[in-house]
């Protein structure tokens, strides 16, 4: 990569879609579409729209073949590559292993690989919208509600994943926070910006994996919001360095999600 990798979109595998969009809207402010863009696949795909007219990723609804063929609610990021086919190599050949082979879409490549330590994510060689040319992603924003604000990775072998990471997509990796028992909890830097942290697998945690925390404008009312609209708090909000407070939710589709923003 001729710059740090960034996350450049992010994915809600759900069971239902139309569910998914009612707890997010109430949640986060989101607007699911309530069609679907039937893709080259048959699949059921839809975007989700922040209130300022953005986007913040996308909604894959969850088939009963893919139901059955394991595949459960989750949340996934896209890691933006030059070449897909050159990261699927890599990557490979360094302990990651493909999950779905390369294939073209109409807004670029992609492929879906694992880490060496089996944490799920997708690699994307984008093409850009006509006049779009050098424009960033801004799915990912540190500090914006409506936006995805934080990357955890729960590992089992933070230092592996954290030279994995290092290697593939050139991040940094500066400044941690004691977790007592359970080890260390690990900055990561794209560039001079704080993407997120890796820490080590935790109880509730089966495998590794990728939690992404959903900015909001007010942690108690989106705390408020996730009980009366069918999610489970599962980590109730703690504050965080600067002063914000983040927690973790199941979404009432299974999939699990946080949340970071400011108490007012």
């Amino acid at each position: 990569m001729s710059a740090p990798a960034n996350f450049i979109w992010y994915e809600l595998m759900t069971s239902d879609p139309a569910g998914a969009g009612a707890f997010y809207g109430a949640v986060v402010g989101w607007t699911i579409a309530s069609h679907g863009e039937q893709t080259a696949g048959g699949v059921d795909y839809r975007m989700i729209g922040r209130s300022d007219g953005g986007q913040a990723g996308g909604v894959l609804a969850l088939d009963a073949d893919m139901l059955a063929g394991g595949a459960r609610p989750i949340w996934i990021g896209y890691l933006e590559v030059d070449d897909v086919d050159a990261a699927v190599a890599a990557i490979t050949a360094d302990g990651g292993a493909l999950q779905m082979g390369p294939m073209d879409i109409p807004v670029g490549r992609i492929a879906m690989v694992t880490d060496p330590q089996g944490a799920p994510f997708y690699i994307m060689a984008p093409v850009p919208p006509p006049g779009m040319d050098g424009m960033e992603s801004d799915v990912f924003s540190a500090t914006e509600p409506q936006h995805m604000r934080w990357n955890e990775l729960a590992t089992s072998d933070p230092d592996g994943a954290i030279a994995f990471y290092k290697k593939h997509f050139g991040w940094g990796q500066e400044g941690e926070m004691p977790m007592g028992e359970l080890g260390a909890y690990r900055f990561i830097q794209r560039g001079a910006v704080g993407i997120g942290a890796v820490m080590p697998l935790m109880e509730g945690y089966p495998v590794p994996v990728w939690n992404f925390y959903i900015g909001v404008d007010d942690i108690d009312r989106a705390h408020a919001a996730v009980t009366a609209n069918g999610g489970t708090i599962t980590n109730e909000p703690m504050e965080i360095p600067g002063g914000e407070f983040a927690m973790n939710a199941i979404d009432p589709q299974g999939a699990p999600v946080g949340f970071v923003g400011p108490r007012k």
